[in-house]
């Protein structure tokens, strides 16, 4: 299933609290290219009926159920990048781009 980072839940907490979102779900979806990339896409949302509603690291989620089979196995995680930005990034071994943590 998809998994929250304790890191990107506290940068999703934060955001919601000043964004004026608490107490909103956050909605993520996927789409695949043809070249077996993909383009992730997420914001505070309601949730619908349809919808398949879960908690990672007290972070509430929903997800499509047609985005289900491309999200599952994948981590949203919150990092400095090169730049020393820090950004949002979804680790997904499904993407042909994806590229595994480096461990200490």
């Amino acid at each position: 299933m998809f998994k929250v980072t304790p890191a990107a839940a506290t940068q999703i907490n934060d955001s919601a609290s000043k964004g004026g979102a608490e107490g909103m779900a956050l909605r993520l979806a996927a789409i695949r290219h043809d070249d077996g990339s993909y383009d992730y896409k997420m914001g505070y949302d309601d949730v619908s009926e349809d919808d398949i509603s879960f908690k990672s690291e007290e972070i509430s989620l929903v997800i499509a159920p047609e985005y289900i089979p491309l999200l599952d196995e994948t981590t949203l995680d919150y990092v400095e990048m090169d730049d020393g930005q820090m950004q949002f990034i979804f680790l997904n071994p499904k993407d042909i781009n994806f590229v595994p943590p480096q461990t200490a």
